[in-house]
C-alpha cells in the first residue's frame, strides 16, 4: 500500500492529486493488522497536506478492491482483541472520512464487509458495472462494525439500508448507482480499471475549483448532516466566513469580470 499522484493512463503526474494503491495481493485486501497499520499511516499523512486537492482509493489487486476483514487473523482473536480491532478499524474509517479534501473510491471488483465501509467512508465512490458490494456481516453472524450500519442508511436511506444488511445482499455496480451507493457506474475494460479510470475523471473535474472552497464546502455538509437545519445553516454561515477573505474569492471574482478561467492557489 502506498501514496502516489501519478495517473495510469500517461504515466504523468497529475498535480493535487493523491491515489492510495492498495495491493494485498494473496488476501485480496483484506484488513488485517498490519495493512490497517499502512492505512492509518498514510491517512495521517494526507490530513495536512495542502497540495492535495483529492485523494483516490484504489486496488492493484485485479477484480478486488477490498474483500473485507481478514477473517484467518480474527479467528485468531479472542473476544477482547476482537473488539479492540474492529474498534481500531472504525477509528480508521473515521479518520479517511474526516479528510478534509475530497475523497473517491473507485471499486473495481469485490467491495464486501469491511471492504464497503471503506468505500462508504469516502465521499464519493465509481464502480465497474461488473463491481460486487455488500455489507455481508450478518451472514458471517455480525453485524458492520467498522462505520457501515451508520454511513449505509447516510447513503441510500434507511429503509433500503436496512433491506441490505438485514439480507447480506450484494449488488453489481449498476445496481448501485441506481440506489445511490456510488455515483456513477461504468462498463469494465481489458485492463480491469474502469473505475478507476471513471474515478480520475471525477478527480480531474474537481481539481480546478477553489480548494479552499472545496473543502469547507464538504465541511459544511459533512457537519451539517448530523445537526437541525438551523444548527446546519450556522455551520454554513461560518465556513462560509473561512472562505471570504482568501485570495481564491478574488481571483474568482476577479476571473468572472475579465471572463478567463480562474487560477486558484488554494491562498
Amino acid at each position: 500500500m502506498r501514496p502516489s499522484s501519478r495517473g495510469s493512463t500517461d504515466d504523468s503526474f497529475i498535480v493535487g492529486i493523491a491515489e492510495v494503491l492498495m495491493c494485498r495481493q494473496k488476501a485480496r485486501n483484506a484488513l488485517g493488522h498490519v495493512f490497517v497499520t499502512q492505512m492509518r499511516s498514510l491517512v495521517s499523512s494526507l490530513h495536512n497536506d495542502s497540495s492535495v486537492r483529492v485523494v483516490i482509493f484504489r486496488s492493484q489487486v485485479p477484480g478486488t478492491f477490498c474483500a473485507g476483514a481478514d477473517l484467518k487473523e480474527r479467528a485468531e482473536m479472542n473476544h477482547s482483541e476482537s473488539d479492540l480491532f474492529v474498534h481500531g478499524l472504525r477509528s480508521l474509517m473515521t479518520e479517511i472520512a474526516s479528510l478534509p479534501m475530497p475523497t473517491v473510491a473507485a471499486v473495481d471488483g469485490f467491495a464486501l464487509g469491511g471492504g464497503l465501509e471503506l468505500a462508504l467512508a469516502c465521499d464519493l465512490r465509481t464502480a465497474a458495472s461488473s463491481a460486487q458490494m455488500g455489507l455481508i456481516e450478518t451472514t458471517r453472524g455480525l453485524l458492520p462494525g467498522a462505520g457501515g450500519s451508520q454511513r449505509l442508511p447516510r447513503a441510500v436511506g434507511l429503509a433500503k439500508a436496512k433491506e441490505l444488511i438485514f439480507t447480506g445482499k450484494v449488488l453489481d455496480g449498476q445496481r448501485a448507482v441506481d440506489i445511490g451507493l456510488v455515483n456513477r457506474a461504468t462498463e469494465q475494460n481489458q485492463d480491469g480499471d474502469a473505475a478507476y479510470k471513471e474515478a480520475l475523471s471525477l478527480a480531474r473535474e474537481i481539481l480546478p475549483q477553489a480548494p479552499i472552497a472545496v473543502r469547507m464546502a464538504k465541511e459544511a455538509m459533512n457537519r451539517g448532516m448530523e445537526v437541525d437545519v438551523t444548527s446546519g445553516m450556522a455551520i454554513e454561515r461560518m465556513c462560509y466566513a473561512r472562505v471570504i477573505p482568501t485570495r481564491d474569492r478574488v481571483e474568482g471574482m476577479a476571473a468572472f469580470l475579465q471572463k478567463r478561467p480562474p487560477c486558484y492557489t488554494g491562498e
